[in-house]
C-alpha cells in the first residue's frame, strides 16, 4: 500500500502520480521560505513559480524524471529533494525534438 505523502508535505507542493520523484509547485514559494517535504523540512533559495518542478528526494546524475509516473528526462547533476528542477539540472527525453523558427515547426531526430 502507498504512504500518504500529503499528511507530511506541504500543501502548495502536487504530487501527481504516486511513482513521481517531483513535485510541482501549485503556488509561488518565496526565497527563504521552509517548506515540509515527506516529513523534511526544505529551505528554498530561490523563488519558485507556480507550475515549476522541484525533486521530491535526492537524486543522482542519470537518474529518470518522473511526472504523472511518466519519464520526461533525466538529471544531470546531483539534485537534493526539494531543489528546482529545469534545464539547468535536467535534459528532456522527448523524441522527437521540436524546434520552432520564423513560425515554421521542423522536426529533428
Amino acid at each position: 500500500m502507498q504512504q500518504d505523502t500529503r499528511k507530511t508535505t506541504d500543501l502548495r507542493l502536487i504530487l501527481q502520480s504516486p511513482e513521481d520523484n517531483c513535485l510541482i509547485s501549485g503556488a509561488r514559494i518565496g526565497a527563504g521560505e521552509t517548506l515540509e517535504i515527506e516529513g523534511a523540512y526544505v529551505w528554498f533559495a530561490k523563488t519558485l513559480g507556480l507550475g515549476h518542478k522541484v525533486a521530491r528526494r535526492d537524486l543522482k546524475a542519470g537518474d529518470k524524471v518522473l511526472r504523472y509516473g511518466v519519464v520526461i528526462g533525466h538529471v544531470t547533476q546531483e539534485v537534493k529533494a526539494g531543489e528546482h528542477l529545469h534545464t539547468h539540472n535536467m535534459a528532456s527525453d522527448y523524441l522527437p525534438t521540436y524546434t520552432h523558427d520564423a513560425g515554421h515547426a521542423f522536426v529533428t531526430h
